[in-house]
C-alpha cells in the first residue's frame, strides 16, 4: 500500500503557486500527494507532472463539483447534467496530461447538497440514481483510454442527501458497469454513516478502488477511535494495495469548511497532521 497526502491540509484549490506542497509532501515521506484540483485553468498540467517526476511521487486528484449544484450528474435538468459531465472531463483531460491515473472524490453531486424543498420522502429519486448512473458511464468511458480509474465517494448525511454508504456506492458501481468506476472509502465517513465501517471494506472489496485515512474527528490519525488495526487487517485480506490518503482541510475554501463544519483547528498545523498521521499509519501497518 501506498501513503498519500491531501493538499487540502495546506491550502483551498491547487494553483501554480501551490506547487511547493509537492516538495513538501516528499520532504514528508509520502509517496504521493493527492491535489485537490477544482478550477483546472489554475494550474499548469505539464508543471505539475515536472514537478511530480522531479521528487519520485506520484500524483492523484480530489475533485467535487460545481459547489452551486448548477452541475451535478443527478440533476433532472439536462444542462445541469451537461454542465457536471463536461467538469469531470475536464479534470479528466487534465490528469491524463498531468499523469495522473485517479481521480477521486464526491464526483457525483455537489458538497452540502440537500433534497429538493418539500420533497417527500426527502431521499434520492429513481429519476436522480438513473441520470447519474448513465452520467458516471459516459465519464468512465472518457477516463479509460488515459487508464485512468474513477473513485466515487459517499459522504455522511451532514454532507449530502444522495450517496451516504459503501454498499449503495457498490451498487452504483455495479450499475455504471465500467471497470475504471469504483468506490472511494473514507474512514470519517464510515464511523457516521457504516454499521459495521470495517466490515464494508471487505463486502465491496472488488470494487474498492481508493481509501481516505482520516480520524474520527478530522484530526490526526491515530489521536481519535478510529479501528485502525480493524482498517488494515480488513484491507490486507481483500489484498488492497492502492493508496491510503490523509485527508483534512483548512478554511481557505469557505464552501467545503462550512459543508465539513472545519470551525476549530485540528492540529497545531497542517505539517504536524500530516507527518504525524503518517507515523501513526505505517506504524500501525506493521502491526497487522
Amino acid at each position: 500500500m501506498k501513503f498519500g497526502i491531501n493538499t487540502l491540509l495546506w491550502c483551498g484549490s491547487f494553483e501554480n503557486k501551490h506547487l511547493k506542497f509537492i516538495d513538501k509532501a516528499k520532504k514528508l515521506g509520502f509517496d504521493g500527494i493527492e491535489m485537490a484540483v477544482f478550477d483546472t485553468s489554475a494550474i499548469d498540467a505539464k508543471k505539475v507532472k515536472a514537478r511530480l517526476e522531479a521528487n519520485g511521487l506520484e500524483g492523484l486528484i480530489c475533485a467535487v463539483m460545481p459547489f452551486d449544484g448548477t452541475g451535478d450528474l443527478a440533476s433532472s435538468v439536462k444542462a445541469e447534467r451537461q454542465k457536471g459531465l463536461d467538469t469531470i472531463k475536464g479534470t479528466i483531460d487534465w490528469a491524463a496530461e498531468a499523469g495522473v491515473h485517479t481521480i477521486c472524490g464526491p464526483i457525483h453531486i455537489h458538497v452540502g447538497a440537500k433534497p429538493p424543498a418539500g420533497r417527500k420522502p426527502p431521499q434520492r429519486s429513481k429519476a436522480e440514481w438513473k441520470n447519474c448512473v448513465s452520467s458516471l458511464k459516459v465519464l468512465g468511458k472518457h477516463a479509460a483510454p488515459a487508464g485512468i480509474k474513477l473513485a466515487i465517494e459517499p459522504l455522511n448525511r451532514f454532507e449530502t442527501y444522495f450517496l451516504n454508504t459503501g454498499e449503495d456506492t457498490v451498487q452504483l458501481c455495479k450499475e455504471v458497469g465500467e471497470p475504471n468506476v469504483t468506490y472511494h472509502y473514507d474512514t470519517f465517513h464510515a464511523n457516521i454513516e457504516e454499521q459495521d465501517p470495517v466490515g464494508v471494506i471487505r463486502k465491496s472489496a472488488k470494487y474498492l478502488g481508493h481509501v481516505h485515512t482520516c480520524e474520527n474527528d478530522r484530526g490526526i490519525p491515530g489521536s481519535g477511535h478510529v479501528d485502525w488495526i480493524g482498517v488494515f487487517t480488513n484491507l490486507k485480506k481483500i489484498k488492497y494495495d492502492g493508496w491510503l490518503v490523509i485527508e483534512s482541510f483548512v478554511p481557505q475554501v469557505p464552501e467545503i469548511a462550512a459543508a465539513t463544519c472545519i470551525w476549530r483547528p485540528l492540529a497545531k498545523s497542517g505539517d504536524e497532521l500530516a507527518s504525524k498521521g503518517l507515523k501513526f499509519l505505517k506504524r500501525t501497518l506493521l502491526k497487522v
